[in-house]
């Protein structure tokens, strides 16, 4: 008896699955056979966080731009912006805020005079010369910094390094408050954020680069300093930068070791009053909502905020300009 054979069947399409010849999605390939609602679900939500943050963006600008504008009003911006005298209060009032803008200077130049270079030094240390060990003990006690109170950082700048270092041991002229001890306790406190975002970025740079510079000849420190240091600039300039706008934006601090006179400030051994240490003061006070005194917490808000703006800005055209890909 002869055996028929039955010959194997061939899909024209090119296909050994029949599914793909009637149109419909075998179940071997990838992608999902049914609708996952959870990535919907997770989708719409980040989505909404999105836009919460910029309804709440909006809702800053809002509340600051209101009452300035019925200041503004009132009071010419050239005088605010160029005035030399601060006295909102006073039965004379001046709103020059001039003298805000000093002594927020003097505090921020001197916190960056302190935490930029111990930062980068820690982020190098810990990024080119620190074992792993020694890397996963230090790294974290180095951010137990950025974890203590600002109020806690303030009463130190006040106790310790106005009164019983600046006063007590170097006998320095200087009174009970002062923009110096303020700025160097507010430096202190940058020195993780500068550090680890440094770190991070030194740490991101390939392997390979550092080891064509040993290739060639280079040690370890000029490795550092000319190949690592200029490929992860992009992330050490945004450390810096957001150490500005911590630094600008600090308020307990400065509001108990900096002062409360609103003067021009000359010198770091003179005490001055920040702008957001006006605004601490000033929210505390007793003057009436709607006035002329109460609007300029607003105005002083207003302009603190378009000068991070400002410092944001060009914090990302530096970084656009010097980000590397790998």
């Amino acid at each position: 008896m002869s055996q028929v054979i039955k010959r194997p069947r061939i899909v024209t399409d090119g296909s050994a699955d029949p599914a793909l010849a009637r149109g419909r999605r075998p179940r071997s390939m990838l992608g999902p056979s049914r609708p996952r609602y959870g990535e919907r679900v997770a989708a719409i939500a980040l989505r909404a966080a999105a836009g919460l943050s910029v309804v709440i963006t909006a809702g800053i600008v809002i509340a600051l731009v209101v009452p300035s504008v019925g200041f503004f009003q009132q009071v010419p911006i050239v005088d605010f912006l160029f005035g030399s005298r601060w006295a909102p209060r006073f039965a004379d009032a001046s709103f020059g805020v001039l003298p805000l803008i000093t002594a927020t200077a003097w505090t921020t130049a001197i916190a960056l005079l302190t935490a930029v270079p111990l930062g980068l030094g820690a982020a190098i240390f810990l990024a080119e010369y620190a074992h792993r060990r020694v890397r996963r003990v230090l790294k974290p006690i180095l951010e137990i910094l950025a974890g203590v109170p600002t109020v806690v950082y303030g009463l130190f700048a006040l106790q310790f390094v106005q009164a019983d270092l600046f006063r007590g041991v170097l006998n320095l002229p200087t009174a009970a408050f002062s923009v110096l001890a303020a700025g160097l306790v507010m430096g202190v406190m940058i020195i993780p954020t500068v550090a680890s975002i440094s770190e991070d970025a030194m740490s991101a740079v390939p392997n390979a680069m550092r080891q064509g510079s040993a290739a060639l000849g280079a040690n370890r420190m000029q490795t550092t300093l000319r190949v690592v240091f200029p490929a992860a600039l992009s992330g050490i300039v945004a450390a810096i930068v957001l150490g500005i706008s911590r630094a600008v934006g600090e308020t307990m601090i400065v509001a108990i070791a900096a002062g409360s006179q609103a003067r021009i400030v000359t010198g770091p051994l003179e005490q001055g009053q920040t702008m957001t240490g006006f605004i601490a003061n000033a929210a505390l006070g007793d003057s009436r909502v709607g006035s002329l005194e109460y609007d300029t917490l607003f105005a002083v808000g207003l302009l603190l905020f378009l000068i991070t703006l400002l410092i944001n800005v060009i914090s990302i055209r530096i970084v656009r300009r010097f980000r590397e890909k790998y």
